[in-house]
């Protein structure tokens, strides 16, 4: 089933300002609020579809990606789309703050992904290679196991909050107005006693060699997601996953077309007219290549499997593009032989 187009998700146009992009979203969360709506799967199913279109159409990035590429642009970028109305209401909490609909208690709350570039030679694409990478993230404190309070403590139920993390106004009615709470900064606990390690917060951060695998046949712009790998979670949450994008340098004697490679092969006019037998360089080596009688330029052959392999096993071919040469001058003798030549034709 082709994939529905965000724009018409919200009912907005192509050239849509960020600020008619918001005020399509937050009348359209309203009407399929899960708070609104219980119950009613269709209206969940619904709310989360308008989100994932806000989440790329609100951020200039994504939207340039996703008008470039459509999905597989966004899904380049590491978003995958929501998972539970929960990650949507922490996400969208500057929307969603001043007219949540009773918003749900302050859960565990997994950790932000994280993206690395990594430049790689093209032989390491072509055949799969590991690769150590340096990166910088947060992760639980090992003094206080992510409690955030000091060896020996605990943390206790906020009592502003009785450990929801956000307090109402106005009773429990549609337009509720449901904020964070400030003793407790969303937690729903309170520490008396702050680890001295974390200060308190539960992670610290921390330098990592984290080792990546790269596939046979990879290419640039392949994403590789390493999960767990990003940042630590909150509230006993998991961590989030770290996303590699490749970038594949270009080869002194390959072109890559998809799993077929391109060599550039010059030949003298003689060995075009004549035929040879010439030797060309491949991905493992070298090969004999037969260039018949009467070859012309920018004629190409093919060295079955002697490409790129890629996930599945199957291999691609090398393609080899002739390019006759001229000499730019001639001996006495070079010349009375062509003129000969030329008489006889």
């Amino acid at each position: 089933m082709a994939e529905k187009d965000y724009y018409e998700i919200l009912g907005v146009s192509k050239d849509a300002t960020p600020d008619e992009i918001k005020k399509a979203y937050r009348k359209l969360a309203m009407k399929y609020h899960p708070d609104k709506n219980p119950g009613n799967k269709q209206a969940e199913e619904r709310f989360k579809e308008i989100s994932n279109a806000y989440e790329v159409l609100s951020d200039s990035e994504k939207r340039n990606a996703y008008d470039q590429r459509g999905m597989d642009g966004v899904h380049d970028m590491g978003f995958q789309g929501f998972t539970s109305n929960d990650d949507i209401f922490r996400h969208f909490s500057d929307i969603f703050g001043d007219f949540s609909f009773g918003m749900n208690e302050m859960g565990p709350e997994r950790g932000a992904d994280l993206r690395y570039s990594l430049n790689i030679p093209f032989m390491d694409a072509v055949f799969g290679s590991e690769k150590k990478i340096q990166i910088q993230r947060t992760e639980k404190c090992d003094t206080c196991r992510g409690t955030g309070a000091k060896p020996g403590t605990n943390p206790t139920t906020c009592p502003e909050c009785g450990g929801r993390g956000v307090v109402s106004k106005g009773g429990r009615s549609f337009f509720n107005i449901t904020t964070t709470c400030k003793r407790c900064g969303g937690s729903g606990k309170v520490i008396a006693n702050p680890c001295p390690s974390c200060s308190g917060t539960g992670v610290k951060m921390a330098n990592r060699t984290i080792t990546v695998h790269i596939p046979p046949g990879s290419d640039t712009g392949t994403v590789l997601r390493l999960s767990g790998q990003g940042e630590a979670g909150t509230r006993g949450g998991s961590a989030g996953d770290l996303y590699v994008i490749l970038q594949v340098q270009p080869h002194h004697l390959f072109e890559r077309k998809g799993n077929d490679i391109i060599y550039n092969l010059p030949i003298k006019y003689t060995q075009a007219a004549l035929g040879a037998e010439v030797k060309v360089p491949t991905l493992k080596g070298s090969a004999i290549l037969k260039i018949p009688r009467g070859t012309q330029s920018n004629q190409i052959f093919r060295l079955r499997k002697q490409g790129i392999p890629d996930s599945t096993g199957k291999v691609g071919d090398e393609l080899v593009k002739v390019t006759i040469t001229i000499p730019k001058s001639l001996s006495r003798r070079e010349e009375e032989l062509l003129k000969e030549l030329d008489s006889l034709s």
